[in-house]
């Protein structure tokens, strides 16, 4: 799965990527920046990771997610993403207690109606609770 989602996207196969994409394939939730760093070891330095990262995202691979401290989680895509074209507009939730992030893929973004000569380019919405681990 790993190697087929590279090619699919043009991206050439190194150990980094498939280490990285890993995580995110095997993750129940989003992952940071630093949990990244902290599971692919000694193995990468942060510049590899970071770039990778943006590699996934420009590509469509995995999207941001906003949380409220203002860092930003990485989660994995749907199949209908694409480069240049993210379809993430579903809710995200964040356990309060745990701080475990998640999509909510069957959960949409609600239309927002903006005034006259207003153009929207990216909704999201956020929602924290607790998880049904931490209840």
């Amino acid at each position: 799965m790993v190697l087929d989602i590279l090619k699919k996207n043009h991206l050439s196969v190194t150990d980094g990527r498939k280490k990285i994409l890993e995580l995110f394939i095997n993750s129940e939730g989003a992952l940071a920046h630093a949990d990244i760093e902290k599971s692919t070891g000694e193995n990468f330095d942060r510049v590899t990771v970071y770039r990778t990262l943006q590699t996934f995202v420009e590509k469509g691979i995995i999207h941001l997610i906003p949380t409220t401290d203002n860092s930003i989680l990485y989660a994995l895509c749907k199949d209908n993403c694409e480069a240049g074209h993210h379809h993430d507009n579903h809710v995200h939730f964040v356990c309060t207690v745990c701080n475990k992030t998640i999509c909510l893929e069957e959960v949409t973004v609600p239309h927002v109606k903006l005034p006259e000569g207003f153009a929207p380019e990216h909704a999201q919405m956020l929602v924290s609770g607790v998880c049904g681990d931490c209840k």
